[in-house]
């Protein structure tokens, strides 16, 4: 995480406040008697969302690890490829 530029940064902020504000809308439907249909479907957004956001924070992690193995080594606390994979596959 401590390699994404700027412009990567940005993106899986915004995705992350995304989630957050659907995961409000969530809790408010449940508060309020929202509909199963409504409580779902907010529910389905929010882990795309966050589903999408780990999946960029991965695929740079993983970008970073094969072009600069050593570097990734030292700045993401010697995650590996094999770790790296494992996290890739905890997001499916």
């Amino acid at each position: 995480m401590r390699n994404a530029d700027p412009e990567t940064q940005r993106r899986i902020i915004n995705r992350l406040k995304r989630a957050r504000g659907q995961l409000d809308s969530v809790i408010s439907a449940v508060e309020n008697g929202g509909s199963c249909r409504e409580v779902v479907t907010q529910l389905a957004a929010v882990s795309t969302a966050l589903d999408r956001a780990g999946f960029i924070i991965v695929s740079g992690a993983m970008q970073h690890c094969v072009t600069e193995p050593e570097a990734a080594a030292e700045e993401e606390d010697g995650l590996t490829i094999e770790e790296l994979e494992k996290l890739f596959l905890s997001l499916s």
